[in-house]
């Protein structure tokens, strides 16, 4: 018949590869982009529940999991949207170019809208928990969201910027089961993140050498020198201010066991042990660092048992 195509006509088998493609599974993307691993570094909302040994009573378990949910939800809805926004740098990383939005497994379009969805869900979530609660995750919220729009690109900022989230995150467990955070805790915390982000940037300029202002414009700002410093500085406080809040505890427990003052060796140790693989530039990723070496595991662990015979012995 006139017009029907005939067997030199048929279409070639490229249109079929482009519908394959768009009906690709979206599921594994949407997971990755989540970045479950990153989940570890909202563990800290246990820290404060654990240092009150409180986590022996099933209703402040329950109240510390549903923390750790409502900011495990908030920081996949950040992880979203700061790669939505960096999408096209994203792209020029070596590494982060197999990201999920960078590379096109995950529409933007549906990546905005589950990106919103987390960061709305967290936030409801915590107002449900307390008042507390949500006011801490909301203000977590708010700082990412400043931090990927404009503090990442202001230098000193950006480091602060991140580690108060990880204070907040502290916050969060404290908050939810309505503990009273001891200022020595807070402090350790707070230097304690200081040096955990300070460490990533400089691994990243030790790993990619000039090319990191490529995929990271504020390492500009920096230089290796004095990236050292604020490492020296921050791991020195954090070491000082970890000791007293375990002198403090102790007077405070008048246990005649010196198990808080034994974890200031592991926790020494750990301090020690991760200095050194910054040095190899090999702390880009801190979640990959603590999930992979074996040796932080292992202090880790020694440092849970200090701590834990000390709570609850």
């Amino acid at each position: 018949m006139a017009g029907e195509p005939t067997g030199g006509d048929l279409p070639p088998m490229r249109p079929v590869a482009c519908r394959v493609r768009q009906n690709r599974p979206v599921l594994g993307p949407i997971v990755r982009e989540a970045r479950p691993k990153q989940w570890i570094k909202n563990v800290l909302v246990f820290a404060a529940p654990g240092a009150a040994g409180v986590l022996d009573d099933p209703h402040h378990v329950w109240r510390s999991l549903l923390g750790f949910v409502c900011l495990c939800l908030a920081a996949s809805g950040t992880y979203y949207w700061n790669d939505i926004l960096d999408v096209d740098k994203d792209r020029k990383h070596p590494t982060k170019r197999f990201r999920p939005i960078a590379s096109g497994a995950l529409p933007i379009g549906l990546a905005q809208v589950l990106g919103t969805v987390f960061l709305f869900g967290g936030i409801a979530l915590a107002w449900v928990l307390n008042w507390k609660t949500g006011l801490t995750v909301t203000s977590y919220v708010a700082l990412t969201s400043l931090y990927s729009t404009f503090l990442k690109h202001v230098a000193v900022l950006d480091l602060a910027a991140v580690a108060l989230g990880f204070v907040l995150r502290a916050i969060t467990g404290g908050v939810a089961n309505d503990i009273v955070l001891s200022r020595w805790f807070l402090m350790t915390t707070t230097f304690g993140s200081l040096f955990i982000v300070t460490g990533k940037r400089y691994a990243e300029m030790v790993e990619l050498g000039e090319g990191a202002v490529h995929t990271r414009r504020i390492l500009e700002e920096y230089s290796l020198g004095y990236l050292r410093t604020i490492l020296a500085a921050s791991i020195g406080a954090t070491i000082v201010t970890y000791c007293s809040w375990a002198f403090e505890v102790r007077e405070l427990s008048g246990d005649n066991w010196p198990f808080y003052e034994l974890s200031i060796g592991p926790m020494l140790t750990a301090l020690m042990r991760y200095s050194l693989i910054l040095e190899r530039g090999q702390g880009g990723a801190p979640e990959e660092v603590f999930l992979s070496d074996r040796v932080l595991q292992a202090l880790g662990l020694m440092w849970l048992v200090c701590v834990g015979l000390g709570v609850y012995v």
